[in-house]
């Protein structure tokens, strides 16, 4: 028996039980039928907005409107979503934008698309691989499991099927491939036609130190020429590092222009335009620039409905388009205009909650200034409490080690809530790494403790050591002295808010001639993300000792300085400065250069920051810091007996003293 080729031939045979010619005269003939038909009809031809129209579904586990996805929504996406459908010319879209604007869901209605109706090799990339496995538990998963057309192409997941992992998904005509920024495996692990590449500026610098994250990814589609589609959305960071920034300036810079409900004018939204009265965020109107007319938040909704994208610049490259959009045009019911000018309020005085609120609502880069504060203003600043003695916040110390030709230099920085700081002591020890007594008293600074204001005595919790001259001895020292208490470092230029510490990774490491693999645990740390925090925190307001008389306390990440510290090593501590440079394509970055040949006091404190976050002080909950003070004595709101607030550099009077001891490598 053959199956018949057209619905429409007499050979079809009957489909409500009538006598045919025998070929269709049995039970379900006119379901096969049907099902035949329905197979020879060609797929709609959809683009990626009207398949998410059509088939996408939002699961209550990955959204705060679970439902049928409606671009309608979000009117602005619709043009970024249609330029990744295959009909398209575009082979590269740029989304420089604020957060929560529903980017993330337009790339995963990408992925539901390509599985559906244009299935290829596909790789999508989160900063970190941990990131990516969260992605597809919370996403990816959601979106397979809530639309019926992607449940019966992906494979089921199965314990002994590889088909569908954490990491993998695979479907008829293609797979989907997972992975890390961080991870040069995964990205060099297969051709991709589709490419979709998340929060890109949260990319570290290098992947496994194999090269860029984004260039090494966007090679795997080359190939596929004119076929290939790739994505790149991100929140901006630090002008001239963003990737972000610099793919959207090379691009054809796309503003969403929506007309004004007033006069008609259209425009794209500027935070210069809303305005509101002082103190009353509720009050705030946007202002059109045509007719001045102050326009209410209601009208968004009309508003978004009559936008549209309009390039504003020429790209480079024609196959490129850019978008930048702010949180302006949030929805009504997302972020409103209100929130936004309260947002803006509680920002203000804070360089780092401005810097956020620029980054995260208006979707453009903060500018770092990286000037260098006058070492004569820090020499005036400088305070004055018990030599070799922890100021009453510090609450643990860290230390950085400098190793050079002919000496070792160490900081030991004692660090309290809010990454408050004070220098409590600078050692030199005189002989480079090859002299074996100097090691000897590096040992030794390990084991020395520091008298604390109330009593107790502290050690070094952690010590973080430079491996850029002599690694091989910095390795085999730190190997000898255990990993608890000492991490091995390697600075590498370049800004990492994310995780401006990476590691470690195990490396080689030699020890009387003989090479131990796996000898090591080395950590990376983005000096220049440390340096730009610590010229914001000197540049910190203080308070006046009339303030500090009512109470006043000094505000987190506030650097002290001893009155011992002498002009050489404030020098030092200031001898480098943030400049924008030029690349040869002509695209600014940032980078740190030297206004004096000597640093280590900089890099000591880098370092000793870094052995800070290692100790995880950066993750720390409320609950972990009042131990601390409890074992201390060291409780921000104690007084002493004659009512005094106890203030860094003030030694309490009269105070129980602690007979608690910093253990080596007994906190972390």
């Amino acid at each position: 028996m053959y199956a018949p080729t057209s619905l429409s031939s007499p050979r079809s045979g009957p489909t409500s039980g009538e006598s045919g010619d025998g070929l269709t005269d049995f039970d379900g003939a006119g379901e096969i039928l049907r099902a035949w038909g329905a197979g020879l009809r060609p797929d709609p031809d959809l683009t990626v907005s009207e398949w998410a129209d059509r088939h996408r579904m939002l699961s209550g586990r990955a959204s705060a409107e679970p439902g049928r996805y409606r671009t309608v929504r979000t009117p602005y996406m619709r043009e970024i979503m249609d330029r990744l459908s295959p009909g398209d010319p575009t082979q590269r879209v740029v989304f420089m934008k604020a957060a929560q604007v529903g980017a993330t869901e337009a790339g995963n209605n990408w992925i539901g698309f390509a599985i559906h109706q244009a299935p290829g090799p596909m790789l999508a990339v989160q900063p970190t691989v941990e990131l990516a496995k969260r992605n597809s538990r919370q996403r990816i998963d959601p979106l397979i499991d809530e639309s019926p057309e992607l449940r019966e192409r992906v494979k089921p997941a199965r314990s002994r099927d590889a088909g569908n992992t954490m990491l993998s998904k695979e479907f008829a005509g293609g797979i989907l491939i997972m992975t890390g920024a961080n991870s040069a495996v995964g990205l060099r692990s297969t051709p991709a036609r589709y490419i979709f590449l998340d929060e890109v500026d949260a990319y570290p610098a290098s992947a496994d130190e194999e090269g860029d994250p984004v260039t090494l990814a966007e090679a795997r589609s080359l190939t596929f020429a004119h076929r290939r589609k790739v994505l790149l959305v991100s929140t901006p960071t630090i002008r001239g590092l963003s990737r972000i920034e610099r793919e959207y300036e090379a691009s054809d810079q796309r503003r969403f222009f929506v007309p004004c409900p007033h006069c008609g004018a259209m425009q794209w939204l500027k935070f210069d335009r809303l305005r509101w009265q002082k103190g009353r965020p509720e009050t705030a109107e946007y202002h059109c620039e045509g007719c001045d007319a102050a326009i209410a938040e209601h009208h968004k909704t009309a508003m978004l409905e009559g936008g549209e994208w309009r390039a504003t610049a020429t790209a480079a490259d024609p196959t490129t388009v850019g978008y930048h959009l702010s949180a302006l045009y949030s929805p009504i019911g997302w972020l409103s205009w209100e929130r936004i000018v309260r947002a803006w309020d509680a920002a203000q005085g804070s360089d780092e909650a401005i810097k956020a609120f620029r980054n995260t609502i208006l979707g453009e880069t903060w500018v770092e200034t990286g000037e260098a504060p006058d070492w004569q203003r820090l020499y005036d600043r400088r305070e004055r409490w018990t030599s070799g003695t922890v100021p009453a916040g510090g609450l643990f110390l860290t230390a950085g080690a400098d190793v050079q030709k002919d000496r070792i230099e160490v900081d030991v920085w004692a660090w309290g809530r809010g990454l408050e700081s004070w220098l409590v002591d600078h050692v030199v020890i005189e002989g480079g790494p090859d002299r074996h007594d100097a090691w000897s008293e590096l040992t030794a600074l390990l084991d020395r403790s520091w008298p604390h204001e109330r009593g107790a005595q502290l050690r070094i919790a952690r010590l973080a050591i430079d491996t850029g001259y002599e690694a091989p001895a910095v390795y085999s020292w730190s190997r000898a002295q255990g990993f608890a208490q000492v991490s091995p470092v390697k600075g590498v230029e370049g800004f990492n808010r994310s995780s401006p510490v990476s590691g470690p990774t195990f490396v080689d490491a030699t020890e009387g001639g003989k090479r131990l693999r796996r000898g090591a645990r080395l950590w990376t740390v983005a000096v220049s993300t440390f340096k730009a925090e610590t010229y914001r925190f000197l540049r910190l307001a203080r308070p006046t000792e009339e303030e500090m008389a009512e109470g006043a306390a000094f505000p987190p990440g506030s650097v002290h300085l001893p009155h011992w510290v002498e002009n050489e090593w404030l020098k030092q501590f200031v001898a480098e400065q943030l400049v924008t440079v030029r690349t040869k394509r002509g695209f600014a970055r940032l980078e740190w250069q030297k206004l004096r040949e000597r640093n280590e006091a900089l890099d000591c404190r880098v370092y000793a920051r870094a052995a800070a976050w290692i100790a995880g002080a950066d993750r720390w909950p409320d609950e972990k810091w009042r131990d601390l003070e409890d074992q201390l004595g060291a409780a921000p709101t104690d007084t002493d007996p004659a009512g005094q607030i106890n203030r860094p550099g003030q030694a309490p009077q009269g105070k129980r003293r602690s007979d608690w001891l910093g253990r080596r490598g007994g906190w972390f």
